[in-house]
């Protein structure tokens, strides 16, 4: 999913607190004289509720800084990552990214659905934060001018309807849609709403909008029920992978007929094969970054990476929480090499704001300019792939593409 989540289910504090005790310990300050060890910190939620999304992304972080290090580092300083897992907890994230503020990281990679929580804290600390819009409005809202998401560079949090879900489904004949979103997320909760919006711009009827979904759930015999009820037959859920997998296997059993499925994650290697599978063929999935399947110089870069750090295999393809901490750790380390020799979060806040095209090496369907994003809508282009029996496979070597609709705001899905 490519919102905010907001997490209920705490994570024990006595746990964390080792965790948080062994992630932070290695810390140094940032570099101040040359050759010294610069650090960045990497926060996600490795596990907790969120993990089915997040498991496991760190290898794509991790990768890059070992690549960067295997170059020589940074003009002249080696890079050292530090993952923190904040257990999908929002007060862990805060006593997790405050420690590794007070221990000096010179930036953080955010790729959390509760970072949120943490984000004035960087803000404060005047500390550049790049990675994932996936948590909230907080990236392209004011005074967050420190914050830097790679892969959507910030947008206006109220951006218009976009066309794109609406027409992509209607054109794979759907009639009547089922969208959702979960309650305690409001941008969860405008995803669904707006997609249910471009749908019905696109001249498709609205069966279904529920935004009340708790957090993770994976029981939806009501909803299918429900769904089946409205005659829906075409579906756009703005939820995790646990949540989506499950609500297509309920979908299927209470015998709902859908013509048009578009997921906006759940392109991962795991699914292939997978209990959930069968249910999910002839369903199409967005890709937000260039899947491996349609290589270029990017794909190869990290795909050479991920098999030499990470131990992937040849024909192994990242997961979207390790695109996203591939490409956080990325514009994060174009920052620290347009600082000079002697780094600081200062400079890296400056010199990110002056990026004018960062495309993370072609991973990304269009440039991000970084000095006008801030606060302002941007286009929606994806890669679109379809599950097949022998795995995904791309509808088109080209992006598929939107256009915003004037006098509407997914945020109240109008």
């Amino acid at each position: 999913m490519k919102r905010a989540r907001l997490v209920r289910v705490l994570v024990a504090l006595a746990t964390m607190a080792g965790l948080f005790t062994a992630a932070v310990g290695t810390l140094t300050t940032p570099a101040s004289a040359a050759g010294s060890p610069i650090t960045i910190t990497y926060v996600s939620s490795l596990t907790g509720p969120a993990a089915s999304q997040y498991k496991d992304s760190q290898l794509g972080f991790q990768a890059r800084i070992d690549l960067q290090n295997a170059k020589g580092g940074v003009n002249g300083h080696k890079l050292v990552g530090v993952v923190i897992d904040d257990g999908t907890s929002p007060t862990n994230v805060v006593t997790g990214v405050q420690n590794a503020l007070s221990k000096g990281s010179i930036g953080i990679v955010a790729n959390s659905p509760v970072f949120f929580e943490a984000a004035k804290y960087a803000q404060q600390a005047g500390v550049p934060v790049t990675g994932a819009y996936t948590d909230g409005p907080e990236w392209g809202e004011q005074p967050n001018t420190n914050m830097f998401a790679s892969d959507r560079g910030s947008e206006n949090p109220k951006s218009p309807v976009n066309t794109l879900i609406g027409k992509f489904l209607r054109a794979h004949g759907g009639t009547v849609v089922g969208t959702y979103g979960y309650g305690v997320s409001p941008q969860s909760a405008a995803s669904a709403k707006g997609n249910a919006q471009s749908f019905k711009l696109a001249g498709g009827k609205v069966g279904v909008l529920d935004t009340s979904v708790p957090f993770g759930s994976v029981a939806f015999t009501t909803q299918a029920l429900v769904a089946k009820s409205k005659a829906v037959n075409a579906l756009v859920p703005s939820l995790d992978d646990n949540s989506n997998y499950a609500l297509a296997t309920a979908l299927t059993q209470a015998g709902v007929k859908l013509k048009a499925v578009l997921y906006a994650t759940g392109y991962e290697p795991a699914v292939i094969g997978s209990p959930v599978w069968q249910a999910l063929q002839g369903s199409y999935f967005m890709a937000l970054f260039r899947p491996f399947s349609l290589p270029n110089a990017g794909t190869v870069q990290m795909s050479s990476a991920m098999q030499k750090y990470a131990h992937f295999t040849k024909n192994q393809f990242p997961t979207f929480s390790q695109y996203e901490a591939w490409l956080g750790a990325d514009l994060m380390i174009k920052g620290i090499q347009l600082s000079g020799s002697d780094p600081t979060s200062a400079k890296v806040i400056k010199n990110l704001r002056s990026i004018k095209s960062y495309n993370g090496n072609g991973l990304l369907p269009m440039p991000i300019n970084y000095s006008t994003v801030f606060g302002h809508d941007i286009a929606e282009c994806v890669w679109i792939m379809k599950a097949e029996k022998s795995g995904f496979t791309p509808i088109s070597a080209q992006t598929t593409c939107g256009v915003d609709v004037p006098g509407t705001s997914t945020a109240s899905g109008s």
